[in-house]
């Protein structure tokens, strides 16, 4: 299957607007990081790491509880304040199980972070008796993802991810590129962005990927669409908005939603098939 690669020209008033509702999301991000710097705390049983044991497929989950449990991935220099009001979405539709996961962006590399959040998922799974979860990732936290599901066979434990501008086939935009191994990882040919072109056979992992045409960290914008053969995946163009609003916008939001509550397997909407491009209009 093929992604199409469109040209999407903005209109310079679009352009402008975008541009300053990213500089009003980054002024509200900045009054809210503080409050995502601290991991989440869980009471109740262990850490996966600290003796409990894992989950097993045949304990069903507490009852009204039938949906998987929702892992929330930050992009780089950032965490998990980034998706407060996405959390609130899902909670305030039904959404009892919202989990979020810091990484240090002093992480070495992208497998070194996919490690992580195996141990993560694997923990979450053995503390709430599911078996499976689905994941929503910003920028460098989707490919993180990615990379756990494709190359660390997360895809037994990962029903749907969901990537909010993600440079997938990387991006020729990254800061401080020469500075940490992570970042200059984002880039178009980097060995992790290659690792994911490789065979990926049987993959059960559903992906959903919203990309912006005003999206300027992910260059060329449509870098952040999966393109590969052996993948379920639809890409979600979002009109009116760039990189920083993806995980804010009620429109997105909505879209989010709608992706995680979706039977397996995908049923897509009429005149769509995996890999093709569906429209979310945000502004």
């Amino acid at each position: 299957m093929k992604t199409p690669s469109l040209p999407f020209p903005a209109p310079p008033t679009a352009l402008l607007r975008a541009t300053a509702l990213e500089l009003f999301v980054l002024a509200g991000h900045a009054l809210m990081y503080p409050t995502g710097i601290a991991g989440e705390r869980h009471p109740g049983r262990a850490p996966a790491d600290e003796g409990a044991e894992p989950a097993r497929a045949d304990i069903p989950p507490a009852e009204g509880t039938d949906r998987p449990p929702v892992v929330f991935l930050h992009g780089f220099i950032d965490n998990r304040s980034v998706f407060v009001l996405l959390r609130r979405s899902l909670a305030r539709h039904g959404w009892r199980r919202l989990e979020s996961l810091n990484y240090s962006p002093l992480t070495s590399d992208i497998r070194t972070a996919a490690e992580l959040l195996d141990r993560h998922i694997e923990e979450i799974c053995a503390r709430t008796g599911h078996h499976r979860v689905d994941i929503v990732g910003h920028s460098l936290g989707g490919l993180i993802a990615r990379y756990y599901v494709q190359r660390l066979a997360g895809d037994r434990r990962v029903r749907t991810l969901v990537t909010l501008g993600t440079p997938h086939s990387g991006t020729a935009v990254a800061p401080l590129a020469g500075a940490l191994p992570i970042v200059r990882q984002m880039r178009q040919g980097s060995p992790p962005v290659e690792e994911l072109r490789l065979p990926a056979p049987g993959c059960r992992t559903r992906f959903v990927s919203f990309w912006s045409e005003l999206d300027r960290v992910i260059v060329p914008a449509e870098a952040a669409c999966v393109d590969h053969p052996d993948l379920d995946a639809v890409n979600v163009r979002v009109t009116g908005i760039g990189h920083l609003a993806l995980p804010v916008h009620p429109a997105v939001a909505a879209a989010v939603r709608q992706a995680l509550d979706e039977a397996e397997p995908v049923q897509e909407a009429p005149g769509t098939t995996p890999g093709t491009t569906r429209t979310t209009p945000a502004a």
